[in-house]
């Protein structure tokens, strides 16, 4: 083919294309149109602009609609993909400047099926759209990975599941991108912790107070004596028939509860005896229930004298449940004393002293805020002995304890006045388990 030829035939193909595609249309939808023609409507391949509104569209038309691939640009605004009468529809990706804003499936001018966008907090998230709303997908931080229900912004909303790259593991229920409601979270730091959250705040197990539960109560002498009146108890009447009303407190059914153990107070300080102590004590061994013994600590008196004290004027049988030690002082007490480490060091030789007597660990007897406070500063305490926690609330502490006490205004049926209702951490089974090993052997 002779060079005069190839010349001949590429200029034919420029006429021929610019004849196809120089078909015009002004003021088509406020611009200008260039491309294919039917009946005086674009159809066909043709480019669109609209020099006002800086928008343009490059790309195939059905009887004047956008319909087929195509690249519409508005502003800093691009979206590249399919049409289907003017709407997006089809696959597609929208962009504003560099940024991608979502690529995947459209329908009707909506995000409809599985896409891909980025946050503007620059997270990747891969999930599942319906009419134009984000329902369910995998979004990726610099912390680590969520999966599970969001929202239109693609924050975490309902179920859904979070693993960090630092090991942390959580599943359960989100609201504006923070766990709240019901979840479990496992770490390599730390126990499981299974409850309810609020706010990523982890408030602990919610509690469904039935019969099944393991109840308990501790008594003193303010069970005998109300003012100038003094009382006897009924020990053939004894059952649980209200749960108090300083907390709230989830109650299935009726109360009217068994219980399961007794704790009486013994002694206080270095000098203070219960004078119902003795008699409460064989009442309730002779009624069958599980006992046992707890000392009520003082700032003031020498902690050697309080164990020798308490030891010499309690009852310790085989079948008892541990000594308990109950630490209750007020900061300034605290302060008076010398401060938190003198008492933590108190603690621990008062439980060794009594331990090296009874032959089994005494359980410790704190607040909640004793916990949040002080414990932190002894994880030898935490980590070697039992604990009892007096929490009035809904959920049940977040720390590894034996029992807590979930009410101090409690109703007895056979004890007048108000009473300290606690509750044992597990079931029957867990009970059985507790009884057999912890119990005072000798």
């Amino acid at each position: 083919m002779t060079r005069k030829y190839l010349l001949f035939f590429a200029a034919w193909l420029t006429i021929m294309f610019m004849n196809s595609c120089g078909n015009r249309i002004d003021n088509w939808n406020g611009g200008v149109y260039h491309g294919d023609i039917e009946d005086d409507v674009p159809s066909g391949y043709g480019v669109w602009k609209n020099a006002r509104t800086n928008s343009e569209y490059v790309g195939f038309w059905l009887h004047g609609k956008k319909h087929g691939k195509g690249v519409l640009t508005i502003g800093k605004q691009r979206y590249e993909g399919e049409f289907s009468q003017d709407k997006f529809s089809g696959y597609g990706k929208l962009s504003v400047g560099d940024s991608i804003e979502y690529v995947g499936d459209w329908k009707n001018g909506k995000r409809e099926g599985r896409g891909q966008m980025t946050d503007s907090c620059g997270r990747e998230i891969k999930g599942i759209w319906k009419s134009d709303t984000l329902r369910y997908g995998e979004r990726r931080d610099s912390d680590g990975v969520y999966n599970g229900q969001l929202d239109f912004k693609g924050r975490a909303v309902g179920h859904g599941i979070y693993l960090s790259d630092q090991g942390e593991h959580y599943e359960g229920f989100w609201s504006n991108d923070k766990r709240s409601g019901f979840g479990f979270s496992v770490s390599a730091t730390r126990q499981l912790r299974a409850g309810e959250w609020k706010n990523n705040h982890y408030l602990g197990e919610r509690i469904m107070y039935t019969s099944e539960r393991i109840y308990g109560i501790d008594i003193s002498k303010y069970q005998h004596e109300i003012g100038r009146k003094r009382y006897a108890i009924n020990w053939k009447a004894l059952r649980i028939k209200h749960l108090g009303t300083i907390s709230k407190k989830k109650v299935n059914g009726d109360v009217n509860f068994n219980i399961s153990f007794i704790y009486i107070k013994s002694t206080e300080g270095g000098t203070l005896k219960n004078r119902y102590y003795s008699n409460d004590y064989v009442q309730a061994r002779k009624h069958g229930y599980h006992v046992g013994s707890y000392h009520f600590f003082t700032t003031t008196s020498p902690v050697a004298k309080q164990a020798k004290y308490f030891l010499r004027h309690s009852y310790f049988r085989k079948g008892d449940f541990p000594p308990v030690l109950d630490v209750e002082p007020t900061h300034s007490q605290i302060v008076r004393m010398g401060g938190t480490k003198v008492l933590l060091n108190r603690i621990v030789e008062w439980m060794k002293i009594v331990e090296r007597r009874v032959g089994v660990k005494p359980i410790l007897y704190v607040s909640q805020s004793f916990v949040n406070k002080y414990l932190a500063e002894a994880p030898g305490i935490k980590n070697n002995y039992m604990v009892w926690i007096a929490r009035y609330g809904e959920y049940k502490p977040d720390v590894t304890l034996i029992y807590w006490q979930l009410c101090p205004d409690g109703r007895v049926e056979g004890i007048h006045g108000e009473v300290d209702i606690n509750v044992f951490n597990g079931y029957r089974d867990q009970f059985d388990e507790f009884i057999t090993s912890k119990r005072i052997r000798k």
